[in-house]
């Protein structure tokens, strides 16, 4: 698939294993190998069920309020960590839009 990046720093965080903007993250070596994972699974993916298939990352299209937005868990019931993007299935494009740990009313 071709992925997208919305937020620039997130791009940054997975390529590279840092960003300023997500210093707190890149301090986390685990988290951003799971990220850097969940990114390789993407990538190679022909289409969205070839994401769905690794049941450990919890791939969901999310409703209500996020209604047109998926996610998957990096370290799936391990950790609130949530990996949200939009998928576009005409062109095979996964844009990712953030990381979101507030999941589950964990409220920072």
């Amino acid at each position: 698939m071709i992925i997208f990046f919305k937020d620039i720093d997130l791009e940054e965080l997975i390529k590279t294993g840092k960003s300023r903007k997500y210093k707190d993250i890149s301090k986390d070596k685990n988290l951003v190998r799971k990220l850097v994972k969940v990114y390789e699974i993407m990538r190679v993916a022909t289409n969205i069920k070839d994401i769905s298939v690794h049941s450990y990352l919890h791939y969901e299209k999310l409703r209500h309020e996020l209604s047109g937005i998926s996610s998957v868990r990096p370290f799936g019931n391990q950790r609130i960590e949530r990996l949200l993007f939009v998928e576009n299935e005409d062109t095979i494009t996964i844009e990712i839009l953030e990381l979101d740990n507030t999941h589950y009313g964990n409220k920072k």
